[in-house]
């Protein structure tokens, strides 16, 4: 896991991986910036206040990561109140890229080809997760003895709002926002 955290976010975070800066021409992930600024307009200030990313690797591990850099970033910019549904949703979010997104055959999906990412709106806190995979999310009905198959459902409960979009030059993004 790699970690890409604005300076105001509180870095240290030491979930795995290697730190990164996220200075001006910092290497941001494909999918949650597009040409240096977030998919969802820019954030006044310099550089790129109220953002936070890591990079997964795809592996079984990768939701447990998740959820405690979710804590990190959100404790940090003093949005505690926020990390149980942020951890739910991005639990969720992560698991379906690596079940669904990843696939296993293929021969160079990078070091870190899940994203997670954290973006501070007016209002709002935007999780978005960055796959390799173009096929879009689908929520499905679960019966009440399935295992699975609830994860949107869940997501949309406790979210403001959920999508998902395409991604140069491919993969996709879905977001949740919460409410701040």
């Amino acid at each position: 896991m790699t970690t890409h955290v604005a300076a105001s976010a509180g870095t240290g975070f030491s979930g795995g991986g290697r730190p990164a800066s996220a200075g001006p021409g910092a290497d941001l992930p494909i999918g949650l910036t597009g040409a240096g600024e977030p998919l969802w307009g820019h954030l006044p200030g310099s550089g790129p206040a109220g953002f936070s990313a890591c990079g997964l690797d795809g592996g079984l591990r990768n939701a447990s990561q998740a959820r405690r850099f979710t804590a990190h970033t959100l404790e940090g910019w003093g949005l505690v109140r926020l990390v149980p549904d942020a951890a739910l949703i991005v639990s969720e979010l992560v698991t379906n890229a690596v079940r669904h997104a990843l696939d296993p055959d293929a021969p160079d999906s990078g070091e870190y080809p899940v994203w997670l990412g954290f973006f501070l709106r007016p209002g709002l806190v935007v999780c978005a997760v960055t796959d390799p995979s173009c096929t879009p999310p689908r929520p499905r009905g679960a019966d009440a003895c399935a295992l699975g198959g609830r994860g949107l459902a869940l997501v949309a409960a406790v979210s403001e709002s959920w999508s998902w979009t395409l991604t140069p030059p491919r993969g996709k993004t879905v977001w949740a926002a919460l409410a701040r």
